[in-house]
């Protein structure tokens, strides 16, 4: 008889012998969540609006999930694509992947079409689980497509004899890709739960704890977020995604909520801060906030400090690297540091990580002088699925410990005399935009195979209006349109990978090397907004103006879709700041994701007056539309909390 007891994450379940002494049995993700659900059967696990679900009840989902996976005949490690929206349901089918001996591989339905479809035609998965709009869709090209209905329809049977193993893979996130390909990193069991036992020693997270999953689930953030809760008995607030771009709508629901553990870019923190600073303050019940994703400019912290202190919350600069599982590293961050520090300081490796400055040579660099971050220990994943060539390259033996690996992260640091380790961006021109890795060379290879488009060029750059952006410029024959070049993009790229600007050029300039001198690229100039010409006198020219402005595109229509003209979630939250200054009122972020064309903004707006736009009630309606997500839960419990 097996006698669960209190799980050491770094040995797993302990297992009575005849003998009644106890044997330590390896720890994955599945054998954890079980313990937890053990131990808190009734306490709510997952709550998306109004909707919530206990331990029990989401560990009863999981494993009818993972019976109708096992119908399938699933060989260990099949990987399994999850194509779903964020919603209770989306949390219990990747249970129920990890349960059935499979490994999850998350799609952001966000992403275009063509994304999904380049990273479906890349992975393979034996299995795509969707709803049933996407799936009438994907049978078209691909096999072995299954909705969740179906799944929970499918008569019992039982869970996959396969029981996963501690090297068994648990996930593949696609992370951006040079060539113009996206690579997927494979991403073990172990991997994941020595992250949170090699640093529970400084959190101590506990059932007590109430997390957000506000990252995409396809970003790696959301494997702490996800796991970091239900591994340690929390609760996981699902945040809607127009919830995640409205700083407004999230900081009420942070103080709604009760949120305790909160991780954040310093991109979305910064416009959390702001929002604060306009809004009446609430109670928040932080303890600690964690930053990752981009690097961290300590003195923008300075606001937070004077209204918070540094002790309730902790603020918390974790680096790290999806190839290494999420964080690396670990440095709390003081009021002090905001005042006195002007470079990026990221800590302290993890215990069970190594973290070298190499040079060309793969030989340490010398204190204060710059080298690549090369990592090693339990945290460096498998490799990129189906890319041995890639993996060989980035993931390299170990010139320290026989028989280990390094993954050369292509970013730079450097130590400070005084032993700080400082962040200082990256080596190749790969960048960070809002917490996403992007790799500029995949956006240009994109943009190139527009018809007429000979070459392109893609740089970061802070935009007064949008923030940190991209700006494209392309050598292109004179029938190619810049706007038609946009909204070829936004049907093959991620939101957070369009350019905000896009400059035509009569040729790239070069340097002496003969290669691009991107420093020699003019800085892109937005167009001038058609209020400029002409008075705006209605409400729908005022609209069309900030458009026109924010968009740098003047030749847009009342019916054209924000998104598909080259919008982005950056650019809309630039557009929001233009539309409420010039329309002299507050408006939700949530309206304009809802009416997303100039003609039905300005029909809304114009059949609401300014004080029927509550930011907070919008949020609640928005939280409230969940609810159809978790329908299909009702049947395993027989009813609704």
């Amino acid at each position: 008889m097996m006698v669960r007891e209190k799980p050491s994450l770094d040995h797993g379940l302990q297992v009575a012998e005849p003998t009644g002494e106890l044997r330590p049995q390896p720890a994955t993700l599945a054998s954890l969540f079980d313990f937890i659900c053990a131990q808190f059967p009734d306490r709510n696990a997952l709550s998306c609006g109004n909707e919530s679900i206990t331990y029990s009840e989401l560990s009863l989902a999981a494993d009818r999930i993972a019976a109708s996976l096992s119908s399938l005949e699933l060989p260990a490690n099949a990987l399994v694509a999850i194509y779903l929206d964020r919603s209770i349901e989306m949390v219990a089918v990747m249970l129920g992947v990890i349960k059935a001996g499979a490994a999850y591989l998350p799609l952001d339905p966000t992403y275009p079409e063509a994304r999904i479809h380049q990273t479906l035609d890349d992975a393979e998965p034996v299995v795509i689980l969707t709803d049933a709009t996407r799936a009438e869709t994907l049978r078209r090209e691909f096999d072995q497509v299954h909705t969740v209905d179906e799944l929970l329809l499918t008569e019992a049977y039982p869970v996959h004899t396969h029981q996963p193993t501690p090297e068994d893979l648990a996930y593949v996130i696609y992370t951006s890709g040079s060539t113009g390909q996206p690579k997927g990193v494979m991403v073990t069991h172990h991997n994941v739960v020595r992250l949170l036992e090699q640093t529970s020693h400084w959190f101590n997270f506990d059932e007590h704890d109430v997390w957000t999953m506000f990252h995409s689930f396809a970003f790696d953030f959301s494997v702490w977020e996800i796991w970091g809760c239900l591994l340690s008995g929390g609760r996981l607030v699902i945040v809607p995604y127009a919830v995640s771009r409205s700083p407004e709508d999230f900081y009420a629901l942070l103080a709604d909520e009760c949120v305790t553990v909160l991780d954040q870019t310093p991109t979305a923190f910064s416009l959390l801060m702001q929002a604060e600073s306009r809004l009446k303050p609430r109670p928040l019940a932080l303890r600690y906030i964690i930053f990752g994703g981009e690097a961290l400019n300590l003195r923008s912290l300075v606001p937070w400090f004077e209204r918070h202190g540094d002790e309730q919350p902790q603020l918390i600069n974790m680096y790290g690297i999806t190839e290494t599982t999420v964080h690396v590293t670990y440095r709390r961050i003081l009021a002090g540091d905001a005042h006195t520090e002007t470079e990026s300081l990221i800590g302290e490796p993890i215990p069970d990580m190594q973290l070298h400055l190499l040079d060309g040579n793969l030989q340490p660099v010398a204190a204060g002088e710059t080298g690549e971050i090369c990592i090693g220990g339990d945290g460096v994943a498998l490799g990129y699925l189906n890319r041995p060539g890639l993996t060989a390259e980035r993931f390299i033996a170990d010139p320290f410990t026989a028989g280990a690996r390094l993954y050369r992260s292509g970013d730079l640091a450097r130590n400070r005399a005084d032993g700080e380790l400082v962040y200082l961006g990256r080596a190749d021109r790969q960048v960070k935009i809002n917490g996403f890795r992007i790799e500029l060379g995949e956006i240009e290879s994109t943009l190139v195979t527009f018809p007429g488009a000979a070459q392109a060029c893609v740089i970061p750059y802070n935009d007064a209006a949008a923030g940190p952006c991209l700006a494209a410029y392309f050598v292109a024959s004179p029938s190619v349109d810049p706007v038609a070049l946009r909204a070829f993009a936004a049907q093959q790229l991620p939101a957070h990978m369009r350019p905000a600007f896009y400059v035509r050029m009569d040729a790239l300039p070069l340097n002496a090397n003969g290669k691009v001198d991107r420093d020699a690229l003019p800085a892109p100039q937005a167009a001038a907004p058609q209020s400029q010409h002409a008075p705006a006198r209605t409400i729908e020219d005022r609209i069309a103006a900030c458009w026109h402005c924010v968009l740098q595109n003047n030749s847009i229509g009342p019916n054209d879709n924000f998104f598909d003209v080259g919008g982005s979630s950056l650019l809309l939250a630039a557009l929001r700041n233009e539309l409420q200054t010039s329309l002299d009122r507050s408006i939700p972020v949530t309206w304009l994701f809802e009416h997303a064309t100039i003609r039905s903004l300005t029909a809304k707006l114009n059949s609401e007056s300014q004080e029927k736009a509550p930011l907070q009630l919008t949020a609640q309606h928005k939280l409230a539309q969940q609810r159809d997500s978790f329908a299909r839960m009702r049947q395993l419990r027989g009813g609704t909390r």
